[in-house]
């Protein structure tokens, strides 16, 4: 299936991920991931830089309106047999530790869903007749991508330049971060296991921290984002 015209910014995801422009989804998918795999900076060959730019390609190229849709219903269910899929915006929170929320207002009237952890986006939620296909938008600059979690923390400088101990509160609670010199070099440490939680044939996801230079520290390192976070998954 073709993708129609490219603009210049999909050829250039095409070109980072190394598919070409009929690619359908499990091979933009599968490309993605080897493409993240060789570049995640944990690996000695890893590139920060190159790997967010993968994140954004693959980003890019799965939210675009010309791609062909994703789903996650059985093979044998075509798109004939099934009501078109509404979209339901849900935020990082509910992905990780699921909850209901409410659907979009159809004829006046809305339905309450119940979603269990670990959502994913495009996954199908049925409801009644209605089919809603998952969206999950950013919120308190966290953000979900793929299986894995993103926050930014703001870190002493010294602990960025030198290494170091920080407490820090998570959406999975708090965690004690070790912050090597080449991880505070590079700006970005990763948590393995610490994403959204594995459910049906999704695997376990990772969490991964952005680290920036606090402006200031008046406490302990990072005493100020470990009250912001527990605000944040307490509401």
């Amino acid at each position: 299936m073709s993708w129609g015209p490219l603009s210049v910014a999909q050829q250039s995801a095409c070109i980072l991920l190394g598919v070409s422009p009929d690619a359908d989804d499990h091979t933009l998918r599968a490309a993605f991931r080897e493409a993240a795999k060789i570049a995640h900076p944990d690996r000695p060959s890893g590139d920060a830089a190159r790997f967010r730019a993968i994140l954004d390609a693959y980003d890019l190229l799965r939210n675009s309106p010309s791609l062909p849709a994703q789903t996650l219903l059985p093979e044998d269910q075509t798109a004939q047999t099934e009501p078109l899929a509404e979209t339901l915006a849900i935020n990082p929170h509910t992905a990780l530790q699921g909850g209901t929320v409410l659907s979009p207002v159809l004829q006046g009237k809305r339905v309450r869903i119940a979603l269990p952890d670990g959502m994913r986006a495009d996954d199908l939620v049925r409801a009644g007749e209605r089919l809603f296909r998952i969206a999950i938008v950013e919120e308190n600059d966290i953000q979900v991508r793929g299986h894995d979690l993103w926050l930014t923390a703001a870190i002493d400088p010294s602990v960025l330049k030198a290494g170091g101990r920080v407490p820090l509160e998570t959406p999975l609670g708090r965690r004690i971060i070790w912050i090597t010199q080449s991880a505070g070099q590079r700006g970005l440490v990763r948590l393995a296991g610490q994403g959204l939680p594995a459910r049906a044939e999704h695997p376990r996801g990772d969490l991964f921290l952005r680290l920036e230079p606090a402006a200031q520290i008046t406490e302990s390192t990072a005493r100020s984002l470990l009250r912001r976070f527990a605000a944040t998954w307490a509401a």
